[in-house]
């Protein structure tokens, strides 16, 4: 059976090794699993305070706020033992009218327990506040702070923290642990195998999620034909497992912002109210089936992850001689997919082994698995329920059953497809494909599609290219406008349909990229559901070429690091706006090709250093955003071949639309040739364009 893709990738960090230098070769090790040590913290409002100290100059406060918040967000025993304490399942039993009153006193002890947990922890600690503006400014939201927890961005900031106490060997663990999840960090130096160990001390990930560190040696153990060391190292990683999906659906009812109320309806009741923000955390919970799946720095999670323990399971078990719980995973493993030929042969062949010792019949799926899809099963309807009744947004990915088991978990219950909308408003073609939506990307206002442009689309455009470009074109005439390592060639739209009109490359080629700008526009439109027109700012097509003699290990960009409709300054964290650029509100890139070396298009946080998305080229792909400070984004050096795609750029405001597509609507177009314009209009706007 095909394994899968595993294990953490490992970043060489030049700045950690000059930390572990300084330690005289010693680090420490100390995992970050820390279960059971007392109540947790908020560790939004942790993580804010230590932002203030930050910023007032108080590291050793900033030390203390940010380890109090990582391990405030690991250490959960208080809310689980409220949980146990006041079960919300049970609150039915006898029926009866006052059944609700029960359940709401079971609510109400739920809260109050919760409640202790965080005044507890509150005041077992000094309260520090920084009163200054730049302090209220870094302040940031729950979901905001939970997804820089998601990137790891707080050990960034510990590290920074430590080696301004001069704590240089905590300073280094930080920095380890940020990167392993930060593998593309902007300032990580070229690959060294040697990043583990430094000086025979081994580093140690303080983040390292236990259920995945067993699966990964389970996996290793399997592939060596290990088969009793492959069954302990799944059970454990099952075992850790179902620990880990415990705490993440807490984090869903500590840290959720459940209060946010501009977003309820003023027409809610009480059980309008009280259903959609349940379902907020129903959806929440549900999404946790992926993150425990995705190795830290990965965008995409293990390929059918829980299910492949189970079936991993089956054969080790087999091969041990135990048939009896060799069909327990067998079976298992079908509660997920119940149409896989293999495995049901796998499960005849147990029942016969077995049938002269023991009834087959009885032996169930495992326990965990069962209940396990239960829940899932309920969850999906449940959600299904609440997105079409309460009109509550919903993204669950993939879309399609037919991409469940290559895209994610196997898990998918039909709920996506019957929703249809993948993560905004419709695709509007077909054939376009979806494939990551902004959560997905780690970021807001963020999408990747497939298929908007077919192979042959790709090569037409690709052969029209050589003939309408210009080097630097839109850069004042330099070659190189953006690295002084690569040639830059453009063409506008209005180039191509006035080569086009004059038969300097042929008609449908011309039309072809006016069609598939519109295109990608009304899928954007359509997508980020946007409630007013989109108007065009700026179309181009556009080529970048490593020059002859350049390094293939080149470190610099291709389109250094930010954003559309403003002047990204990393250092303050501000982006200052000037029109016209001022007026883009979304952004496209269509990709023309996929046959070149480097030139993957990044997403990075605001310090144009953090690496949030990577994305690889290829004929037909899309990636759009939202133009603003939000997604800061760049190119890495393209090494090796031509790097070809149509850049778009979008306004809401007529006033600054591209003025060279007015003349020019697509209805307009005949068989024979361009009727929208005649050549002297052509002439002139492009006279006007260069200017």
């Amino acid at each position: 059976r095909r394994l899968p893709t595993w294990g953490p990738l490992h970043p060489s960090v030049g700045h950690l090794l000059a930390l572990l230098v300084l330690l005289g070769g010693s680090a420490r090790a100390a995992r970050g699993h820390e279960r059971g040590q007392g109540p947790p913290q908020p560790f939004e409002l942790l993580s804010n305070r230590a932002v203030e100290a930050s910023s007032a100059g108080d590291f050793e406060a900033a030390v203390r706020y940010l380890e109090q918040a990582l391990s405030s967000r690991r250490r959960l025993r208080c809310r689980l033992e409220c949980g146990a304490r006041a079960p919300l399942g049970t609150a039915r039993g006898g029926g009866g009218p006052a059944w609700e009153l029960r359940f709401l006193r079971a609510l109400l002890e739920r809260a109050r327990c919760a409640h202790r947990c965080e005044r507890e922890d509150e005041g077992s600690r000094p309260v520090e506040r920084h009163a200054t503006a730049a302090a209220r400014v870094l302040s940031r939201s729950a979901e905001d702070v939970r997804l820089a927890f998601q990137k790891r961005m707080p050990y960034s900031y510990l590290q920074q923290a430590y080696s301004q106490t001069n704590q240089m060997e905590k300073a280094a663990e930080a920095a380890y642990t940020f990167l392993m999840a930060n593998p593309e960090h902007m300032a990580v130096p070229s690959h060294d195998e040697n990043t583990e160990t430094v000086t025979g001390a081994k580093l140690v990930d303080r983040e390292a999620q236990l259920h995945l560190e067993h699966y990964r040696d389970a996996v290793e153990h399997y592939e060596a034909d290990d088969f009793q060391l492959a069954i302990e190292s799944f059970e454990q990683a099952l075992k850790e497992y179902f620990v880990a999906d415990r705490e993440c659906r807490l984090l869903c009812e500590w840290s959720q912002s459940y209060g946010d109320h501009d977003k309820l309806a003023k027409t809610d009741g009480f059980y309008e109210v009280i259903a959609g923000l349940y379902s907020q955390r129903l959806i929440c919970e549900h999404d946790c089936v992926r993150e425990l799946a995705t190795w830290p720095g990965q965008l995409s999670p293990i390929e059918n992850f829980l299910p492949l323990h189970y079936d991993y399971l089956q054969f080790s078990y087999y091969q041990v001689g135990n048939y009896v719980k060799a069909l327990e995973c067998a079976r298992a493993y079908l509660l997920f997919h119940p149409d896989d030929e293999d495995v049901q042969d796998n499960v005849k062949y147990y029942e016969s082994a077995l049938e002269e010792s023991v009834d087959p019949q009885t032996i169930k799926p495992r326990e965990d698995a069962t209940i396990f899809m239960k829940r899932h099963k309920l969850e999906s309807e449940l959600i299904m329920s609440a997105v079409v009744n309460l009109g509550i947004p919903y993204t669950e990915q993939p879309h399609t059953d037919s991409d469940c088991a290559s895209r994610a978990l196997a898990l998918c219950s039909g709920l996506a497809q019957q929703l249809s909308v993948p993560a905004g408003g419709p695709l509007l073609y077909s054939h376009v494909k979806f494939v990551y939506n902004s959560k997905q990307l780690n970021g807001t206002q963020r999408m990747l599609l497939d298929d908007v442009l077919s192979e042959e689309e790709c090569r037409e455009l690709r052969s029209m290219t050589s003939r309408i470009m210009l080097a630097g074109s839109g850069y004042q005439g330099e070659v190189s406008p953006l690295t002084p390592n690569e040639k830059f060639e453009g063409a506008t739209i209005l180039r191509a349909l006035k080569f086009g009109y004059e038969g300097r490359v042929p008609l449908k080629s011309a039309r072809l990229f006016y069609d598939v700008s519109e295109k990608a526009r009304k899928i954007v439109q359509s997508y980020f559901m946007l409630n007013s027109t989109l108007y065009f700012s700026f179309t181009h097509l556009v080529c970048r070429t490593p020059l002859s003699g350049e390094p293939q290990n080149r470190d610099d960009l291709s389109h250094p690091i930010h954003a559309d409709n403003c002047f990204l300054d990393s250092d303050t964290n501000e982006c200052w706006k000037e029109f016209p650029l001022a007026a883009r509100d979304y952004s496209a890139i269509l990709y023309m090709n996929e046959d070149f070396e480097g030139g993957e298009f990044i997403f990075t946080g605001m310090d144009s250093q953090t690496v949030t998305a990577s994305i690889k080229p290829k004929c037909g792909r899309m990636v759009s955003f939202s133009s603003g400070r939000e997604n800061p984004h760049g190119v890495k050096a393209v090494t090796k071949g031509q790097r070809c795609a149509v850049a778009l750029w979008f306004t809401l405001d007529p006033l600054y639309r591209e003025l060279v597509r007015s003349p020019c609507d697509a209805s307009q177009w005949s068989a024979a040739g361009l009727t929208c314009s005649p050549q002297a209009h052509l002439i002139e706007s492009l006279n006007w364009e260069n200017s």
